[in-house]
């Protein structure tokens, strides 16, 4: 009897056929849905009692559709985050979760200086300018002295570090984890608390995993602590930042641009309040999307799933 196995990565899904004869050698069946971002709730509830195994990306594997799949032995989340997945649920039901640790920290973090670059020269209005017709020249502000605030001191805080270092910033790191004096030294960074952080950043950068306790770790009494004009970068989760008090310290000035590669409902909702201001820079939840990081962790994503359908073997395309 074939085992069936859903994939559900957009990443995943766009290099499959790289990787069909591997699956239909070992006697794997795949599905491979349209997808743009990720499944619903509703639609994972319709077919998930087909599956033994997922190649997740970011879809929303609650309880409820965790209890449906009575065949699941193994979700391999594909990417770092895991915040799509009840993990209570899936122990006490005896599903196996895991996930790629670790592989995105230069990928995400090149994406993250580049978007404080953005903000601080708008170098993206010069280009729609001469696209236009136009020669704007814009005042930008230089970075070397400015403060940066890394939120989530992990594999990707710490590759943002490295670069904010390189470009002459002065580094403040916060999080959950106290971070070691070697490493404080090694990189360059002074660990504060969040509400430092917040009174003394110029530039704010998140990059820590989403929790129930961090769920609009960003409100309105965090935008109220900042400085004013600062400016801000989410490569981590969307549901990190309150849309609704970001609009509204756009609006105030209190928050100069924020550049946005996630978002609280993706893709952008085109009725969201963040539409009206051009100082925003918005990504599609791209930053991790290199040809050589995609490889990698197909490659992880796809060891671990034949790990959690005790298949013992190596990929060999």
């Amino acid at each position: 009897m074939s085992l069936n196995v859903l994939i559900t990565c957009p990443h995943l899904q766009k290099t499959i056929d790289q990787y069909r004869s591997f699956f239909a050698e070992r006697d794997i069946e795949i599905v491979v849905p349209p997808i743009v971002q990720q499944m619903s709730e509703a639609e994972l509830l319709e077919i998930i009692d087909q599956f033994d195994g997922v190649i997740a990306g970011d879809d929303p594997f609650t309880a409820k559709v965790l209890e449906q799949g009575k065949r699941l032995k193994i979700i391999a989340k594909w990417g770092i985050g895991v915040d799509g997945i009840d993990q209570e649920a899936a122990k006490r039901l005896g599903i196996l979760v895991m996930n790629t640790p670790d592989v995105f920290s230069d990928e995400v973090a090149d994406v993250a200086l580049g978007y404080i670059i953005l903000l601080a020269r708008h170098l993206h209005k010069l280009d729609q300018s001469v696209r236009s017709g136009g020669w704007l020249q814009i005042p930008g502000i230089t970075l070397r002295g400015k403060t940066l605030g890394i939120i989530g001191v992990g594999s990707i805080g710490r590759g943002i570090i490295k670069r904010g270092v390189a470009v002459g910033m002065s580094i403040l790191g916060y999080d959950v984890m106290s971070i070691p004096d070697t490493v404080q030294i090694e990189l360059g960074v002074k660990s504060v608390s969040f509400e430092e952080l917040l009174q003394q950043s110029d530039f704010i950068a998140l990059s820590c995993n989403l929790t129930p306790e961090n769920h609009h770790l960003l409100s309105h009494s965090q935008f109220e602590l900042m400085k004013p004009g600062v400016r801000l970068v989410n490569v981590a989760r969307g549901p990190l930042i309150d849309e609704t008090a970001l609009a509204a310290a756009l609006e105030s000035g209190k928050v100069a641009g924020a550049a946005l590669d996630v978002f609280e409902q993706e893709p952008l909702p085109m009725e969201s309040p963040l539409r009206q201001f051009n100082q925003c820079i918005f990504g599609t939840h791209n930053s991790s999307h290199t040809k050589e990081a995609v490889l990698r962790v197909n490659e992880m994503a796809i060891k671990n799933l034949l790990q959690g359908l005790e298949i013992k073997e190596e990929i060999n395309k």
